[in-house]
């Protein structure tokens, strides 16, 4: 078993004064930065995933200061940042194609936003046979809504992860 951390989406659009903004991602954010720190002291692989919109978006438009990974957890010229367009991870990236080259084969997941791009991506590691471990306190997303119901953060998160694969 080769593990690697995923960080997804970690990017300054998601936080206060961003142009969207989810509930606590600072907390989510301590929490990456704990796992980030364990895995770069136990020298295992990094990959950050980075979203580029493409077409007319209010966020993560390119050239914009919102597109950028935080400061927090800036990539280490060593880990490698996997620049994506859809909210599946490995749709049309190098991500699948790096993960071998480094014989990984569990992933510990993390990141942003969890009803999205979080869900989507794991669900496709599944299916490419990896073993997940989700960091839920490791994640961020919105608030909610679900049948007319307003859901909080954390409710949205229990939605997401109890049809996980």
């Amino acid at each position: 078993m080769k593990k690697a951390l995923l960080i997804i989406d970690v990017q300054n659009d998601y936080f206060p004064n961003g142009n969207c903004e989810l509930s606590k991602p600072e907390e989510a954010l301590n929490i990456i930065k704990k796992l980030l720190g364990y895995f770069r002291k136990q020298d295992l692989p990094v990959f950050y995933i980075q979203h580029f919109s493409t077409a007319q978006a209010t966020f993560f438009v390119p050239n914009t200061d919102g597109v950028k990974i935080h400061k927090d957890i800036k990539p280490l010229d060593t880990e490698t940042v996997i620049v994506k367009h859809y909210p599946n991870s490995f749709y049309e990236t190098k991500l699948q194609d790096e993960l071998m080259k480094k014989d990984i084969t569990d992933l510990v997941v993390c990141g942003m936003m969890t009803h999205m791009c979080v869900d989507t991506t794991v669900r496709a590691a599944k299916d490419y046979g990896y073993g997940i471990t989700l960091i839920s306190d490791g994640c961020a997303t919105k608030d909610l809504e679900w049948n007319g119901m307003g859901l909080s953060f954390p409710q949205a998160l229990f939605r997401m992860c109890i049809w996980l694969p």
